[in-house]
């Protein structure tokens, strides 16, 4: 063999000795919203049960984007019209099933209607919220989304759930759609005892993921998949839920799930 084929030997040995791997993915464009205490932000960075939950699928998979924490209404828009954006906590529904690629469960929350407590208002069915004057509900929130299926013609819109809080609270709104699990923080956030609020009526069971466009590489959505459930398989998902949220039933654990 001459000098030249054995270093070529040498060569391609050395190549199939190397560790392989694996070809790194798209930036990505990591969007949230301020929905304590699943996603805030404090102090110019993020915060919040999901996103820590984001964060330790960050370090499994090798991702090292940033986190940006914007308008409900404006993270949405952005992740149906542009490729490699990823938005959470995003509940999944019906009519939002085809718009994105879905990693998750990451939370499980109730859909109520809620009224001061000295509220004279009493619900027992859809039928009676639909006639009441006026309903105050986050912009493209899912639950507007929900409510609006159900030929809800009474909906107002804000941008942000302290706006809605503020709303309730100062008596410029009797009724506001919110959810069991972010509710009781938002208020005592705000300065505000949420015994003073009280739960009218329970109108939806959801789940949230963590949403990817649907330009984003299956790939990508796979190994995420993949990074969360390795997080609830040893444990490291469920001492997050129950740090910040103890007593609430730990999502994805059970077959219940879609």
């Amino acid at each position: 063999m001459t000098r030249r084929h054995c270093l070529l030997s040498l060569f391609i040995a050395s190549l199939v000795a190397m560790p392989l791997r694996a070809a790194p993915g798209p930036m990505l464009e990591i969007l949230t919203e301020d929905d304590p205490p699943l996603t805030f932000e404090q102090d110019g960075k993020p915060g919040g049960l999901v996103v820590e939950v984001v964060q330790g699928i960050q370090r499994r998979v090798g991702n090292h984007d940033p986190i940006a924490v914007v308008p409900w209404a404006r993270g949405y828009r952005q992740a149906q019209q542009q490729p490699n954006t990823v938005l959470f906590n995003t509940n999944r529904t019906p009519e939002r099933e085809r718009l994105f690629k879905w990693v998750g469960p990451v939370t499980e929350t109730l859909g109520c209607l809620f009224v001061r407590r000295d509220s004279n208002i009493k619900l027992q069915t859809l039928d009676d919220a639909r006639k009441l004057p006026q309903i105050m509900v986050v912009r493209d929130w899912y639950l507007q989304q929900l409510l609006a299926a159900q030929n809800f013609a009474n909906l107002s819109t804000v941008a942000t759930p302290d706006q809605l809080l503020t709303m309730l609270m100062r008596k410029r709104a009797d009724v506001i759609v919110s959810e069991n699990t972010t509710l009781p923080h938002q208020l005592r956030q705000q300065g505000f005892d949420p015994a003073q609020v009280r739960k009218a009526l329970t109108f939806s069971h959801t789940y949230g993921y963590i949403a990817f466009s649907r330009q984003t590489p299956d790939a990508v959505v796979k190994a995420w998949q993949q990074a969360l459930d390795e997080m609830k398989r040893d444990g490291s998902f469920a001492a997050l839920y129950r740090r910040w949220l103890p007593g609430e039933p730990v999502p994805g654990l059970s077959p219940a799930a879609p």
